[in-house]
């Protein structure tokens, strides 16, 4: 039935609702900001609860997936689940911490001790034998049984001591090719175009709208 005023009413879709498995808010806050930037309604929520899985694969991919199935199976048929694994990768170490990032300092320390760790590993370390990047897998899986893969890579050295105050994990050691800054020193909107996670994003949505 046509309104009082003669003008048809739409209604705005609904936000797609996508569960993210981590309970780190850094990580819903930072695709949150990604999704914003790609537009298409969509919305971040971190799973809650969120199961203990083992990420014991030995590959990113391996992780995420096993992630993503993890928290798929408690939710609803209907919703959608994104899950990444991602790490720092450092050439004088050969390619640690790489997925064992995450334990770097041990299973039960914490991002910091992680930080302390790498810093101190890389001490001896001289400047031109400093290369790293950080890797990023993202697994989004539907409730028609689909799977989206895609990953990213951002390529850096590693500084000699932590800086910034903005990102987490290794973000304050890292810093990109092509900047003087690490990625706790970018503003996100910069960061988020350049980094990892940022790239392995745009290809995920590429493949997925």
């Amino acid at each position: 039935m046509a309104s009082d005023t003669g003008c048809s009413q739409s209604t705005a879709p609904r936000p797609i609702l996508i569960y993210l498995a981590t309970t780190n808010a850094h990580k819903v806050s930072e695709f949150q900001a990604l999704a914003d930037a790609t537009g298409g309604g969509l919305q971040m929520s971190a799973a809650s609860p969120m199961p203990a899985v083992p990420e014991d694969t030995g590959t990113f991919i391996g992780n995420a997936r096993q992630k993503a199935r993890a928290v798929q199976s408690f939710l609803p048929k209907t919703a959608w689940v994104l899950a990444d694994d991602s790490g720092v990768c450092v050439d004088a170490l050969g390619g640690a911490p790489g997925v064992e990032s995450a334990y770097f300092a041990g299973p039960h320390h914490d991002s910091t001790a992680n930080l302390n760790k790498l810093t101190a590993v890389m001490q001896a370390v001289p400047l031109g034998q400093r290369g790293a990047s950080f890797q990023c897998v993202l697994v989004l899986l539907g409730p028609d049984g689909s799977e989206y893969v895609a990953e990213g890579r951002c390529d850096g050295t590693l500084r000699l001591t932590p800086v910034g105050g903005h990102g987490f994990g290794y973000d304050p050691l890292f810093e990109p090719t092509g900047y003087t800054k690490t990625y706790a020193e970018l503003d996100q909107l910069t960061k988020n175009n350049i980094s990892h996670r940022g790239r392995a994003w745009s290809k995920l949505i590429a493949q997925w709208r």
